[in-house]
């Protein structure tokens, strides 16, 4: 069995070393920038601290890491459509000739969706998030933030929204190759709520909105991602109708044939 698996371990290590050089190529490009990149990360901050508060770092070499993150985070960002590119390279082998074809589509889309998902978390749910945060308790406490804990809680937010996006185009693929229907998704969507208010209490600041302000995306794209399912690959359902029908028949006719 482990010689089986050895191609697909060598092919995981070739991609995954591709998209790991790509990275710190990109790092080091970033390096260069990350002070005008820093500073439109901490943009919506500042826009909710009081003018008695202020950034600030507790470590000595927190700014120096502070910078680190920032690069990588940037480089990853910067590197999507390789990474992409590599993800659809490692799982093209099991595909059909036909569905091979769609690397192009996949790598813009899924860039694209994940930029979505970033910007929406820019510029609409982190700034109510960052505004209450701040301002609870802001007649008892000064607030100043540490930039290492800041930039750490904003590059999160940013991922799990960019992640989340991806939804529809990973429901249109897995359709497409006949792993997942609108039928299969419709009655997950019982759990599917459950799992999207989960993922974005985990992932949002502790107050209501700003949970729902990623929970109803979510909920949304999910409904999107059922009517993908469902437009992706008529052909099949028309068979899996087709097939119930005969089934349908042949007990009905066995039904029959008892009485």
């Amino acid at each position: 069995m482990f010689e089986e698996l050895k191609p697909h371990i060598a092919e995981l290590r070739k991609r995954l070393g591709i998209s790991l050089a790509t990275i710190i190529i990109m790092f080091f490009v970033c390096f260069n920038y990350w002070e005008p990149l820093l500073a439109w990360m901490i943009h919506p901050l500042k826009e909710v601290l009081p003018s008695t508060s202020s950034i600030i770092f507790t470590k000595v070499q927190e700014p120096l890491f502070t910078a680190l993150k920032v690069s990588f985070f940037a480089s990853f960002i910067v590197s999507l459509p390789i990474i992409f590119w590599q993800l659809w390279l490692f799982i093209s082998p099991g595909l059909y000739e036909n569905e091979k074809k769609m690397i192009l589509p996949f790598v813009f889309f899924a860039t694209v969706m994940f930029l979505m998902g970033t910007a929406f978390c820019y510029f609409v749910v982190i700034p109510f998030g960052f505004a209450f945060l701040v301002n609870f308790g802001g007649k008892l406490f000064t607030a100043l933030p540490s930039i290492g804990e800041y930039v750490g809680f904003f590059t999160k937010l940013l991922f799990g929204f960019g992640i989340a996006f991806e939804l529809p185009v990973i429901t249109f693929f897995l359709a497409k190759i006949g792993l997942v229907t609108d039928k299969t998704l419709t009655g997950f969507f019982r759990y599917a709520i459950v799992i999207i208010f989960a993922v974005s209490a985990l992932l949002t600041p502790p107050d209501v909105l700003t949970q729902f302000l990623m929970a109803g995306p979510l909920l949304c794209l999910y409904g999107f991602s059922i009517l993908i399912a469902k437009y992706t690959n008529p052909e099949k359902q028309t068979e899996e109708t087709e097939e119930t029908k005969k089934e349908e028949k042949e007990e009905k006719d066995l039904s029959r044939e008892n009485k």
